[in-house]
């Protein structure tokens, strides 16, 4: 095993030891909803959807991969939790947020957060094989599809209310951009998920449709860059860039392409997931991370960086040049990496830090919260070793 595989599969045991020492919550269930920086858990923080899926679907994996059974114990804690807590038995469902005790708290149905749900549960289904999972991950499919999909113009809308009734507040943005690249992204990634365990035929046909909403709607024929938020009839709100949204993008699409086996999508799909990689290098700095986000507009450029990105910049460019066969883009993965381990990685708390600056300073923020979870970093550990090493 070379060294880039070998040093990610020794981040990836050390980042899943970190979320199994500091995040359960053995006297009320689940896990932990917010975590500081000195690791203490802070007891009354509501717990989100998008925390306790990726940690279901962390657990999930790292149980498949490594077949320790104290991975699938943690998985298991986090399926019962979420189908417990956040399934929503009346409306069909799961809700955006629950208490610290598990009581409903924002029950608005979030698109994104359902994305999630679908990801992690066919995630645990591929380990444990426990029907009661899949029928759960079909189910929210169901749901999803039944009023989230738009048949006039296509692709998913936002965000409903808690009976599925329609809001003008969708939480991460407000009518009308009721669609999203976001949202768009994380449902084809969970769909894509889903449809390897369960290849239903209806399955297949929205993840087709959304890759091609990908190809003709969401990614500009003319920078290959994602636009950020659209009204129902797909004119995009404005050009913002978000660096960190293009370059897992453009792997995550190939991976959706594979699963799909159409050599003639794939081809288009590989042609685009390249010209992604290329204008996210844009946003490279001379340290070699990318910036979090550029508004052409005004001309501002958040030059954060962020514990996400990162993680999904090492995948894009590893993706890039196994693709291409360019060595640059190896060279961008190897540096993405090298950087992770100079500035991210927390060697005396643990996990990764969330935000580093411009000037290499680290914000020592929650370790663990409503959208900090160890899903980006492991995963991106995890598709260094599978991609270097051959092995699923």
């Amino acid at each position: 095993m070379e060294t880039l595989a070998r040093e990610n599969l020794a981040e990836w045991k050390r980042i899943l030891a970190y979320w199994e020492k500091y995040t359960p919550d053995y006297e009320r269930g689940g896990f932990h909803g917010r975590v500081t920086y000195e690791n203490q858990p802070v007891l009354d923080a509501p717990r989100s959807i998008i925390l306790m899926s990726r940690v279901l679907w962390t657990f999930s994996l790292a149980y498949r991969h490594f077949k320790r059974r104290k991975y699938l114990v943690l998985a298991d804690r986090a399926y019962h939790y979420l189908y417990n807590h956040f399934r929503d038995s009346k409306n069909g469902g799961v809700y955006w947020s629950v208490t610290a005790l598990g009581a409903p708290l924002e029950t608005r149905k979030q698109l994104y957060g359902h994305a999630f749900a679908i990801y992690g549960l066919s995630e645990y289904y591929a380990a444990s094989k426990f029907l009661p999972a899949l029928d759960f991950a079909k189910e929210l499919f169901q749901v999803v599809d039944k009023h989230g999909y738009d048949s006039s113009q296509g692709g998913y809308f936002e965000a409903f209310g808690s009976d599925w009734s329609v809001v003008d507040d969708l939480i991460l943005s407000k009518m009308p951009w009721n669609k999203s690249q976001n949202t768009h992204l994380h449902i084809i990634e969970a769909f894509t998920n889903l449809y390897r365990v369960w290849p239903d035929a209806l399955l297949r046909q929205r993840v087709v449709h959304l890759t091609d909403a990908f190809l003709d709607k969401l990614i500009s024929p003319d920078t290959y860059r994602l636009r950020l938020f659209f009204d129902q009839n797909w004119k995009p709100k404005d050009e913002t860039i978000s660096y960190g949204h293009d370059i897992e993008a453009s792997w995550l699409l190939w991976e959706t392409a594979e699963v799909l086996g159409d050599q003639e999508r794939s081809e288009r799909v590989k042609k685009v997931c390249l010209k992604m990689a290329e204008a996210a290098c844009s946003g490279l700095g001379e340290d070699g991370a990318l910036d979090y986000e550029f508004d052409p507009a005004t001309g501002h450029r958040n030059q954060d960086q962020s514990w996400w990105v990162l993680a999904e910049q090492m995948v894009g460019f590893l993706n890039a040049y196994q693709l291409s066969g360019e060595s640059h883009y190896r060279a961008k993965a190897d540096k993405s990496w090298e950087f992770i381990k100079m500035y991210f990685i927390d060697r005396q708390k643990g996990d990764w830090y969330g935000t580093v600056k411009v000037d290499h300073s680290q914000v020592k923020g929650d370790k663990v919260s409503f959208w900090k979870c160890p899903y980006h970093n492991s995963r991106a550990c995890y598709e260094v070793v599978r991609r270097l090493s051959n092995k699923h």
